[in-house]
């Protein structure tokens, strides 16, 4: 099983989606940034690196929002939501093909990685007056 951390990161009303490069599996989905967890590192750390590398923003990471665990028919993913911030820098797009704030309801505009599904339920449900 494949040890993965993704930030949900809010500004306002408005959380980050990124979209997953054409070249990358799942290419094009939309996705929370994040990335695996390396050997040695806590997921806390693994969430900080992966930000500076893919938005180049330091987070500061706060509790855990949800864990979920999913097979895709490559690989079994643990992933681990965590609330997060950005502490410093400008989001830059150094990665995915694109970046967007969205609200809640925007949510069904866009076709997120199926791990991903479980966390938007629980988004919709946790915002109704958000909708």
């Amino acid at each position: 099983m494949l040890e993965v951390v993704a930030a949900l990161i809010w500004d306002g009303d408005r959380f980050m989606i990124c979209q997953r490069p054409e070249n990358k599996p799942r290419a094009l989905l939309w996705e929370f940034v994040g990335g695996k967890v390396e050997p040695g590192e806590t997921k806390e750390q693994a969430l900080v690196r992966e930000c500076r590398e893919e938005i180049d923003v330091t987070p500061d990471v706060g509790s855990v929002f949800m864990d979920v665990i999913h097979e895709y028919p490559d690989v079994t993913v643990h992933l681990t939501l965590f609330n997060a911030t950005v502490r410093e820098g400008a989001v830059k797009k150094l990665e995915h093909a694109d970046i967007r704030w969205i609200t809640v309801s925007e949510i069904d505009r866009y076709v997120f990685c199926p791990a991903d599904e479980e966390i938007l339920k629980r988004l919709k449900a946790d915002a109704p007056g958000r909708l």
